[in-house]
């Protein structure tokens, strides 16, 4: 794997215990990598990393402002970290919103180093004022010397803007490795289990998959399990409770016991927003129900290894688990498809390749 040759400083509103495995091995490949993170907003649901092991965690302290579309955040002491570590390159998230990034971006260009952005992408602005957010928002992007998008999508958005092509880079959103061992092996003569991970909350559509096994023929519906944990959490007990029984809330998860839960099962569903713990369950030899979001579900799911749907698409969930229950030949080839993806193109060394790749490429 290749090697940035200096200080990688990398600024993050906030530090998920998801993106701890990243950035240490991000960490091993530089001549050293300090993270400034703060903590969320009470009520997000986020889980912070507690430490990392490799890379530098330096703690800010996030003023947040406001709330829902309005939201900002500002980062203190961004300057004094810049100060003290003197990084040779900088990987910030491309979001206007950071109230700190401009003056990181300042006291970049002064010293004559490069400024990297990291985001989704740059989706077409509606709403009131948009040709004024839209051209702010280029504007903001303008500035930076890189921008790495979590996916293709993200890519042709950032294109679309008119920014440099040869500028534009995909490190394809990954949490797990590349594995190293043979997915495990699953027998299909039972009840099937079908498994969620990730935050309880409305924009997850947890409700609408409880509705949809809950519609499915009694002798297809799984045993369904919701591991995490988060402010929809109590609803939805209530709402299984009343018309699905079989759904087992877990809490949050992780390590041994969560890779036992994604051993024990035979399809993995994400029927609202993220992406992350689908790549998860792919290196664990799963087929995957997803419905698009940001971009990155297209990169990860297709009719190989899964069911790509349309967003908010209830009737296109049922479908899709209707068929998908019925066929457990389908399932374990879908299965091999995703593990193979995933050891292949889409895990942590890949991401951390891409990233490495688009520092060393705009340093010159």
């Amino acid at each position: 794997m290749s090697h940035f040759a200096g200080k990688l400083g990398i600024m993050q509103r906030v530090l998920p215990s998801y993106r701890a495995p990243f950035f240490d091995l991000l960490a091993q490949h530089t001549d050293g990598l300090s993270v400034f993170a703060g903590q969320p907003r009470p009520g997000e649901a986020i889980r912070s990393a507690m430490h990392l092991d490799v890379a530098h965690w330096e703690t800010a302290f996030n003023l947040h402002l406001f709330s829902g579309p309005l939201y900002l955040c500002y980062q203190r002491g961004v300057l004094e970290w810049l100060e003290r570590i003197q990084p040779d390159a900088l990987v910030v998230e491309a979001n206007p919103r950071y109230l700190s990034t401009p003056q990181a971006l300042r006291w970049m260009k002064t010293h004559k180093r490069p400024v990297l952005g990291w985001g989704l992408g740059a989706p077409p602005v509606g709403g009131p004022l948009a040709a004024v957010r839209a051209a702010r928002r280029l504007k903001f992007l303008q500035q930076f010397d890189g921008l790495i998008a979590y996916s293709q999508q993200g890519a042709a958005q950032y294109r679309a803007l008119g920014l440099p092509a040869e500028r534009i880079f995909v490190a394809p959103n990954a949490v797990a490795p590349r594995p190293n061992a043979a997915p495990p092996a699953r027998t299909f003569d039972g009840p099937l289990t079908l498994l969620y991970v990730g935050r309880l909350q409305a924009r997850k559509r947890l409700d609408a998959l409880v509705r949809a096994c809950a519609a499915l023929p009694v002798q297809h519906q799984p045993k369904l399990v919701l591991v995490g944990d988060g402010p929809a959490r109590a609803e939805l007990q209530q709402l299984a409770a009343r018309i699905y029984p079989n759904t087992e809330f877990t809490g949050h998860l992780q390590g041994e016991a969560l890779a036992q839960r994604f051993h024990q099962a035979h399809l993995f569903v994400l029927p609202g927003t993220g992406g992350l713990a689908v790549q998860e369950a792919m290196a664990h030899g799963l087929p995957i129900i997803v419905a698009e979001g940001d971009g990155s579900q297209a990169d990860l799911v297709d009719s190989h290894n899964g069911w790509l749907l349309p967003p908010n698409d209830d009737a296109a969930l049922r479908s899709a688990l209707a068929a998908a229950l019925v066929d457990p030949a389908a399932l374990q080839a879908k299965g091999a498809a995703s593990y193979q993806r995933v050891a292949e193109t889409h895990n942590l060394e890949a991401m951390v390749q891409a990233f490495i790749h688009a520092i060393n490429t705009v340093k010159g």
